[in-house]
């Protein structure tokens, strides 16, 4: 069993914004493999499906951005998983430009809180990850105002795009590929 963790913040408040980057994610998959997030358990909304013949519970913590790791930590000790190995986490990164991907098998939080988070909960950086690119802030905007944006029509637009290619690379992480889906979605698709 596969836990899919996207990062974001609950309420519709904060729904599309650039830092509920894995909460668009996890919903996509959702929708186009017919999973309902109808539980609300392990402190978020989740539901379990199907991917590529194996067992997945996609998860969405309800715990706010930077407490995500409590809602993780719960789903992986229920379900006593090997995090290295059978837990993905989606989130936003304003490293990458707004439409490219960055897949790793492991690695520092690289200054994303949600991730520290999780680091800490799990006590290990040993977790597959999928960084969706959103775009540096521009100079003279602070970054949580940045992250709480939403993104403009033509940023949108690319980052849709990047939201079809992260669900096509959680399927071949599950299918136990993750080499696979770093070469063929860690290229970049847009220049910074």
């Amino acid at each position: 069993m596969y836990v899919i963790a996207g990062l974001g913040n609950p309420t519709g408040k904060y729904e599309h914004t650039r830092h509920n980057m894995g909460f668009d994610v996890v919903d996509y998959i959702a929708g186009k493999y017919s999973i309902e997030i109808n539980q609300k358990k392990h402190k978020g909304l989740c539901g379990t499906g199907y991917l590529e013949g194996g067992k997945v519970l996609l998860l969405k913590p309800q715990t706010f951005m930077n407490l995500s790791g409590a809602s993780i930590r719960e789903a992986v000790d229920f379900y006593k998983l090997d995090a290295s190995r059978e837990l993905i986490v989606i989130y936003d990164d304003i490293h990458l430009a707004a439409g490219n991907l960055r897949i790793r098998r492991k690695g520092s939080a690289g200054g994303h809180n949600g991730i520290k988070d999780i680091i800490a909960s799990l006590g290990t950086e040993e977790f597959m990850r999928i960084r969706v690119g959103v775009g540096e802030q521009s100079s003279g905007r602070d970054l949580v105002s940045h992250v709480l944006g939403r993104f403009g029509k033509e940023e949108r637009a690319l980052v849709e795009e990047a939201i079809v290619r992260a669900a096509e690379a959680v399927l071949m992480m599950v299918a136990g590929d993750i080499d696979g889906a770093m070469n063929r979605y860690n290229k970049k698709v847009v220049e910074t």
